[in-house]
Protein backbone atom coordinates (compact mmCIF):
# COMPACT_ATOMS: atom_id res chain seq x y z
CA UNK A 1 0.00 0.00 0.00
CA UNK A 2 1.35 3.39 -1.00
CA UNK A 3 2.37 5.98 1.56
CA UNK A 4 1.32 9.32 0.15
CA UNK A 5 3.73 12.17 0.71
CA UNK A 6 2.46 15.14 2.68
CA UNK A 7 3.39 18.79 2.20
CA UNK A 8 6.66 19.77 3.88
CA UNK A 9 7.19 23.26 2.46
CA UNK A 10 5.59 25.53 -0.13
CA UNK A 11 7.40 28.27 -2.03
CA UNK A 12 5.45 30.55 -4.35
CA UNK A 13 7.26 32.38 -7.14
CA UNK A 14 7.96 36.08 -6.70
CA UNK A 15 8.45 38.64 -9.51
CA UNK A 16 12.11 39.16 -10.38
CA UNK A 17 14.28 40.60 -13.15
CA UNK A 18 17.41 38.80 -14.36
CA UNK A 19 19.76 38.72 -17.33
CA UNK A 20 19.57 41.89 -19.40
CA UNK A 21 16.08 42.70 -18.13
CA UNK A 22 14.02 39.51 -18.31
CA UNK A 23 10.89 39.52 -16.15
CA UNK A 24 10.28 36.17 -14.51
CA UNK A 25 9.07 34.43 -11.37
CA UNK A 26 11.88 33.35 -9.02
CA UNK A 27 10.63 30.26 -7.21
CA UNK A 28 13.67 28.51 -5.71
CA UNK A 29 16.91 30.21 -4.69
CA UNK A 30 19.41 30.70 -1.87
CA UNK A 31 16.79 30.41 0.87
CA UNK A 32 15.60 26.98 -0.30
CA UNK A 33 18.92 25.21 -1.02
CA UNK A 34 19.00 22.99 2.06
CA UNK A 35 15.40 21.78 1.89
CA UNK A 36 15.32 21.21 -1.88
CA UNK A 37 18.80 19.58 -2.18
CA UNK A 38 20.06 18.91 -4.90
CA UNK A 39 17.87 21.51 -6.65
CA UNK A 40 19.29 25.03 -6.43
CA UNK A 41 17.21 27.47 -8.41
CA UNK A 42 13.92 27.46 -10.29
CA UNK A 43 12.88 30.37 -12.49
CA UNK A 44 9.53 30.32 -14.25
CA UNK A 45 8.72 32.45 -17.28
CA UNK A 46 5.20 33.11 -18.48
CA UNK A 47 4.47 36.14 -20.63
CA UNK A 48 2.43 37.22 -23.66
CA UNK A 49 4.57 40.38 -23.99
CA UNK A 50 7.91 39.96 -25.83
CA UNK A 51 9.22 43.11 -24.14
CA UNK A 52 9.30 41.10 -20.91
CA UNK A 53 11.92 38.65 -22.13
CA UNK A 54 13.58 39.38 -25.51
CA UNK A 55 16.54 41.18 -23.92
CA UNK A 56 17.51 37.70 -22.83
CA UNK A 57 20.55 36.43 -21.00
CA UNK A 58 23.69 37.57 -22.87
CA UNK A 59 26.97 35.66 -22.57
CA UNK A 60 27.62 34.66 -18.94
CA UNK A 61 29.62 31.98 -17.08
CA UNK A 62 28.57 28.87 -15.18
CA UNK A 63 30.56 26.32 -13.17
CA UNK A 64 29.64 23.47 -10.86
CA UNK A 65 26.00 22.97 -11.89
CA UNK A 66 23.62 21.73 -14.55
CA UNK A 67 20.94 24.00 -15.99
CA UNK A 68 17.74 22.45 -17.32
CA UNK A 69 15.62 24.69 -19.55
CA UNK A 70 12.17 23.40 -20.52
CA UNK A 71 9.78 25.16 -22.89
CA UNK A 72 6.05 24.59 -23.15
CA UNK A 73 5.50 27.52 -25.51
CA UNK A 74 7.88 29.91 -27.24
CA UNK A 75 11.35 29.74 -28.80
CA UNK A 76 14.75 30.18 -27.17
CA UNK A 77 18.03 30.48 -29.09
CA UNK A 78 21.31 29.65 -27.38
CA UNK A 79 25.01 29.62 -28.13
CA UNK A 80 28.27 29.35 -26.24
CA UNK A 81 31.88 30.51 -26.29
CA UNK A 82 32.95 27.30 -28.04
CA UNK A 83 30.81 27.99 -31.11
CA UNK A 84 27.88 25.68 -30.36
CA UNK A 85 24.42 27.04 -31.05
CA UNK A 86 20.83 25.92 -31.47
CA UNK A 87 17.17 26.49 -30.58
CA UNK A 88 14.87 25.11 -27.91
CA UNK A 89 11.36 24.55 -29.34
CA UNK A 90 8.04 23.96 -27.54
CA UNK A 91 8.07 20.67 -25.66
CA UNK A 92 11.86 20.47 -25.71
CA UNK A 93 14.58 20.82 -23.11
CA UNK A 94 18.25 21.67 -22.96
CA UNK A 95 20.18 20.02 -20.16
CA UNK A 96 23.52 21.82 -19.92
CA UNK A 97 26.33 20.52 -17.76
CA UNK A 98 28.46 23.55 -16.94
CA UNK A 99 31.01 21.39 -15.13
CA UNK A 100 34.46 22.99 -15.00
CA UNK A 101 33.23 26.10 -16.79
CA UNK A 102 31.39 27.39 -19.82
CA UNK A 103 30.29 30.75 -21.20
CA UNK A 104 26.90 30.74 -22.89
CA UNK A 105 23.89 32.87 -23.69
CA UNK A 106 20.15 32.23 -23.90
CA UNK A 107 18.02 34.60 -25.97
CA UNK A 108 14.24 34.08 -25.97
CA UNK A 109 12.61 35.05 -29.27
CA UNK A 110 9.35 36.98 -29.65
CA UNK A 111 6.35 34.63 -29.62
CA UNK A 112 2.63 34.74 -28.77
CA UNK A 113 3.54 33.30 -25.38
CA UNK A 114 6.77 32.38 -23.59
CA UNK A 115 6.04 29.63 -21.06
CA UNK A 116 8.46 27.32 -19.31
CA UNK A 117 11.11 27.21 -16.64
CA UNK A 118 14.81 26.86 -15.92
CA UNK A 119 15.98 24.58 -13.13
CA UNK A 120 19.48 24.48 -11.65
CA UNK A 121 20.71 21.08 -10.47
CA UNK A 122 23.78 20.85 -8.27
CA UNK A 123 26.70 18.64 -9.27
CA UNK A 124 28.36 16.36 -6.69
CA UNK A 125 31.72 17.58 -5.37
CA UNK A 126 33.52 14.77 -7.20
CA UNK A 127 31.98 15.87 -10.52
CA UNK A 128 32.04 19.67 -10.21
CA UNK A 129 34.94 19.96 -12.66
CA UNK A 130 33.68 17.48 -15.25
CA UNK A 131 33.89 18.45 -18.91
CA UNK A 132 31.04 20.75 -19.97
CA UNK A 133 28.44 19.30 -22.33
CA UNK A 134 24.94 19.78 -23.70
CA UNK A 135 22.20 17.19 -23.48
CA UNK A 136 19.42 18.33 -25.80
CA UNK A 137 16.08 16.57 -25.25
CA UNK A 138 14.03 16.86 -28.42
CA UNK A 139 10.33 16.05 -28.71
CA UNK A 140 11.13 12.67 -30.23
CA UNK A 141 13.18 11.82 -27.10
CA UNK A 142 10.24 12.44 -24.75
CA UNK A 143 8.14 9.40 -23.87
CA UNK A 144 4.42 10.13 -23.48
CA UNK A 145 1.91 8.13 -21.44
CA UNK A 146 -1.83 8.66 -22.02
CA UNK A 147 -4.00 7.82 -19.02
CA UNK A 148 -7.70 8.27 -18.27
CA UNK A 149 -7.57 11.86 -17.06
CA UNK A 150 -3.99 12.92 -17.72
CA UNK A 151 -1.08 12.94 -20.13
CA UNK A 152 2.39 12.37 -18.70
CA UNK A 153 5.43 13.50 -20.68
CA UNK A 154 8.58 11.78 -19.39
CA UNK A 155 11.34 14.34 -19.86
CA UNK A 156 13.88 12.28 -17.93
CA UNK A 157 13.73 9.10 -15.91
CA UNK A 158 10.92 6.56 -16.06
CA UNK A 159 7.16 6.42 -15.57
CA UNK A 160 4.96 3.33 -15.94
CA UNK A 161 7.60 1.60 -18.05
CA UNK A 162 8.08 4.56 -20.39
CA UNK A 163 11.58 5.99 -20.37
CA UNK A 164 12.65 9.53 -21.15
CA UNK A 165 16.20 10.81 -21.33
CA UNK A 166 18.93 9.46 -19.05
CA UNK A 167 20.97 12.24 -17.35
CA UNK A 168 24.77 12.05 -17.38
CA UNK A 169 25.22 12.88 -13.69
CA UNK A 170 22.50 13.07 -11.00
CA UNK A 171 19.62 10.84 -12.07
CA UNK A 172 16.87 13.44 -11.78
CA UNK A 173 13.38 12.51 -12.95
CA UNK A 174 11.22 15.20 -14.55
CA UNK A 175 7.60 14.51 -15.47
CA UNK A 176 5.44 17.10 -17.23
CA UNK A 177 1.79 16.31 -16.51
CA UNK A 178 -1.42 17.70 -18.00
CA UNK A 179 -4.42 16.90 -15.80
CA UNK A 180 -8.09 17.47 -16.71
CA UNK A 181 -10.28 19.75 -14.56
CA UNK A 182 -11.53 18.25 -11.32
CA UNK A 183 -9.48 15.07 -11.70
CA UNK A 184 -6.90 13.50 -9.37
CA UNK A 185 -3.39 12.39 -10.24
CA UNK A 186 -1.44 9.71 -8.39
CA UNK A 187 2.27 9.43 -9.19
CA UNK A 188 4.69 6.88 -7.68
CA UNK A 189 8.02 8.36 -6.54
CA UNK A 190 11.31 7.04 -5.22
CA UNK A 191 11.13 7.10 -1.41
CA UNK A 192 14.81 8.06 -1.20
CA UNK A 193 14.51 11.11 -3.47
CA UNK A 194 13.87 14.75 -2.77
CA UNK A 195 10.52 15.29 -4.49
CA UNK A 196 8.67 18.48 -5.33
CA UNK A 197 5.77 19.48 -7.53
CA UNK A 198 5.83 22.70 -9.56
CA UNK A 199 2.46 24.15 -10.57
CA UNK A 200 3.22 25.72 -13.94
CA UNK A 201 -0.38 26.37 -15.08
CA UNK A 202 -3.31 26.29 -12.71
CA UNK A 203 -3.83 25.82 -8.99
CA UNK A 204 -3.92 22.41 -7.28
CA UNK A 205 -5.41 20.75 -4.25
CA UNK A 206 -3.14 18.59 -2.12
CA UNK A 207 -3.85 17.30 1.36
CA UNK A 208 -7.03 19.32 1.65
CA UNK A 209 -5.34 22.62 0.82
CA UNK A 210 -5.36 24.68 -2.39
CA UNK A 211 -2.02 25.96 -3.70
CA UNK A 212 -1.66 28.68 -6.33
CA UNK A 213 -0.06 28.55 -9.74
CA UNK A 214 3.73 29.01 -9.81
CA UNK A 215 4.18 27.24 -6.47
CA UNK A 216 6.86 24.65 -5.70
CA UNK A 217 5.49 22.11 -3.20
CA UNK A 218 8.19 20.13 -1.38
CA UNK A 219 6.91 16.78 -0.17
CA UNK A 220 7.79 14.75 2.92
CA UNK A 221 8.58 11.01 3.07
CA UNK A 222 6.61 8.48 1.07
CA UNK A 223 6.48 6.50 -2.16
CA UNK A 224 3.63 8.29 -3.98
CA UNK A 225 2.02 11.68 -4.37
CA UNK A 226 -1.60 12.56 -5.02
CA UNK A 227 -3.04 15.93 -6.04
CA UNK A 228 -6.09 17.24 -7.87
CA UNK A 229 -6.92 19.91 -10.42
CA UNK A 230 -9.60 22.43 -9.50
CA UNK A 231 -13.05 21.77 -11.04
CA UNK A 232 -13.00 24.86 -13.25
CA UNK A 233 -9.57 24.57 -14.95
CA UNK A 234 -6.99 22.07 -16.17
CA UNK A 235 -3.68 21.75 -14.38
CA UNK A 236 -0.20 21.49 -15.85
CA UNK A 237 2.45 20.57 -13.33
CA UNK A 238 5.85 18.96 -13.09
CA UNK A 239 6.95 16.25 -10.68
CA UNK A 240 10.69 16.72 -10.14
CA UNK A 241 12.87 14.42 -8.05
CA UNK A 242 16.47 13.37 -7.47
CA UNK A 243 18.64 11.85 -4.75
CA UNK A 244 19.92 14.52 -2.33
CA UNK A 245 23.66 15.23 -2.13
CA UNK A 246 23.98 16.29 1.54
CA UNK A 247 27.03 18.40 0.63
CA UNK A 248 28.04 21.94 1.52
CA UNK A 249 27.08 24.67 -0.94
CA UNK A 250 29.08 27.81 -1.75
CA UNK A 251 27.04 29.86 -4.21
CA UNK A 252 28.04 33.06 -5.93
CA UNK A 253 25.85 34.23 -8.84
CA UNK A 254 26.18 31.77 -11.74
CA UNK A 255 28.78 29.57 -9.97
CA UNK A 256 28.10 26.94 -7.31
CA UNK A 257 30.94 25.13 -5.57
CA UNK A 258 31.37 23.36 -2.22
CA UNK A 259 33.69 25.77 -0.39
CA UNK A 260 34.34 29.51 -0.29
CA UNK A 261 37.90 28.80 -1.44
CA UNK A 262 36.65 27.00 -4.56
CA UNK A 263 34.23 29.83 -5.24
CA UNK A 264 36.98 32.43 -4.88
CA UNK A 265 39.17 30.42 -7.26
CA UNK A 266 36.39 30.32 -9.84
CA UNK A 267 36.06 34.10 -9.84
CA UNK A 268 39.85 34.46 -9.92
CA UNK A 269 39.83 32.22 -13.00
CA UNK A 270 37.25 34.51 -14.60
CA UNK A 271 39.42 37.57 -13.97
CA UNK A 272 42.59 35.88 -15.25
CA UNK A 273 41.04 34.34 -18.37
CA UNK A 274 41.54 30.78 -17.10
CA UNK A 275 37.88 29.98 -16.50
CA UNK A 276 37.45 27.62 -19.48
CA UNK A 277 39.42 24.57 -18.43
CA UNK A 278 38.73 22.29 -21.36
CA UNK A 279 36.77 22.16 -24.54
CA UNK A 280 33.29 20.78 -24.28
CA UNK A 281 32.50 17.23 -25.39
CA UNK A 282 29.33 16.70 -27.39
Amino acid sequence: MSKYRTVKRVVTGQPAVDGAGVKLQRVLGLATVEDFDPFLMLDSFDSHNPADYTRGFPMHPHRGIETITYLVEGLLSHEDSLGNKGDILPGESQWMTAGSGIMHQEMPQAAPRMLGFQLWLNLPAAEKMTAPKYFDIKNEDVAEVQEDHQTVRVISGEYQGARGATPHHIQARILDIMLQPGQASTIPVDPDHTVFVFLLQGAAQLGGQTYPEKSAILLADGDAIQLSALPEEPLRFQVISAPPLHESVAWGGPIVMNTREELSQAFADLRSGNFIKQEATW
